[in-house]
């Protein structure tokens, strides 16, 4: 079968099922003819997020019939060779504390930047150009591969050594978290901010357990606790549309 040609109104979402992915994946489909979806099972403690990935599809699909006919195919990379190398306590039952380097304990060294080399092979091989990720450099653990420039810099070895013109988009990139909020918002309205709250996934221990007003988690992790006061920020200023 002959492979796809190239197109620029595809995009490729690097999906979690969390928060951010799930607001990239309402920016892709409003922009893009076609939307698909890959997530990477890396041996992850908080393993529940590959469920949550399909109920966010299946929610977006259902209660958003205009993005639905571009919602395309997902796929599921299994890195859990990686996830082995890069240990972390987000892959072992490790406390989440500083490292020496003040780094924290939940950094995977190189994530971000394996997620997106199988992204860009993925997206190669189905004509896909725009790669979609939720990386964030405003509000963020500290993690070196969620800066712009890092991007910057691997986008530039893609195409060089896959000879295309990937672009690796972050619509969240200069957000912070009540910022995230509010683009939902602009997006799919307060629809779409309660499909975040209530089956997305951003908790690193994996647990679902008690609602709160901003999703599900454990609410102390360091995930929890920037997502919780996003959320209670963003409220407190009156849910304001961030127009995208």
């Amino acid at each position: 079968m002959a492979e796809p040609a190239p197109s620029s109104d595809a995009a490729l979402v690097l999906f979690s099922g969390g928060q951010d992915s799930s607001v990239c994946l309402a920016w892709a489909l409003e922009r893009y003819a076609r939307v698909e979806t890959v997530g990477f099972d890396y041996g992850q403690r908080h393993a529940i997020e590959m469920t949550a990935r399909d109920e966010v599809r299946r929610q977006v699909a259902a209660r958003f019939p205009q993005w639905a006919r571009r919602l395309g195919e997902d796929h599921v990379l299994d890195l859990r060779g990686f996830g082995a190398v890069g240990e972390s306590a987000l892959t072992t039952d490790r406390a989440i504390e500083m490292d020496v380097r003040g780094l924290p304990s939940t950094f995977v060294p190189g994530r971000n930047l394996v997620f997106l080399i199988y992204a860009a092979a993925l997206a190669d091989r189905r004509g896909i150009d725009a790669l979609v990720g939720g990386m964030c450099e405003t509000d963020f653990s500290g993690y070196p591969d969620c800066r712009r420039d890092t991007l910057d810099a691997l986008q530039t070895a893609l195409n060089l050594g896959m000879a295309r013109d990937f672009r690796v988009e972050t619509p969240l990139m200069r957000l912070t978290k009540p910022q995230t909020w509010g683009l939902a918002k602009a997006l799919g309205g307060e629809v779409l901010v309660q499909l975040i709250v209530e089956d997305s996934h951003t908790c690193y221990r994996g647990e679902r357990g008690q609602l709160h007003p901003w999703g599900h988690g454990c609410g102390d992790c360091p995930a929890c606790e920037l997502r919780a006061k996003g959320y209670e920020d963003w409220d407190a200023a009156g849910r304001e549309a961030l127009v995208p």
